[in-house]
């Protein structure tokens, strides 16, 4: 059986990931997104098990220490973490997961699962990540200050990416996201598994 390929997507609050990914799975059928976990509240509109699993701090330390977590990191003062159960019963039953993490947490999973394609997307400007931030309603001045800081610290890491797609209109992120994932199934590694022997 063809396996599936995991898809790790950064970038800087407010650059409109979430956007994005829900309009490129909603193209890709053989495509999910992996629920992460966070101690972080819960926005208005969320669904605890469909956003993220929402849980308190002593919880997500227990799972820690059961080992439960793909990786884990702190941001902006919550915790983040992806349950590695989950991803791995899917590409084991051919699906392709696409994770919607940090840049400590994607180097993480990179090096537990080195096969992984990383992406990242950044804002077309500075400018337009700002007023991202600040029309969202939901981030205080100083957490948007906060996570300006933050996000010309994570551009600088896109180098350790493979690829780089930048949000300047959700369609063509989309197109380019797309078109990634069709190509890392072109591969011979991909394709060579339609031969393997059984």
């Amino acid at each position: 059986m063809k396996k599936g390929r995991l898809f790790i997507v950064s970038g800087p609050s407010g650059v409109g990931k979430s956007t994005v990914l829900r309009a490129l799975l909603a193209k890709r059928e053989n495509a999910r997104f992996s629920i992460s976990a966070t101690t972080r509240p819960m926005r208005e509109g969320e669904k605890d098990g469909e956003d993220y699993h929402f849980v308190d701090v002593q919880t997500f330390r227990e799972w820690i220490a059961e080992d439960d977590f793909l990786e884990y990191a702190e941001y902006v003062g919550n915790f983040y973490g992806t349950p590695k159960k989950f991803v791995r019963a899917a590409l084991d039953a051919g699906q392709d997961i696409v994770l919607d993490i940090e840049i400590q947490g994607a180097m993480q999973v990179a090096e537990r699962m080195p096969d992984a394609v990383k992406i990242f997307i950044g804002p077309p400007s500075w400018e337009e990540l700002e007023r991202r931030l600040t029309s969202r309603g939901t981030n205080t001045p100083e957490d948007i200050r906060k996570r300006l800081v933050r996000a010309k610290v994570e551009v600088r890491t896109a180098r350790d990416y493979d690829y780089f797609v930048v949000n300047d209109a959700v369609e063509n992120a989309v197109r380019e996201l797309d078109a990634i994932m069709t190509a890392e199934h072109c591969k011979p590694i991909a394709r060579m598994q339609l031969f393997a022997e059984t």
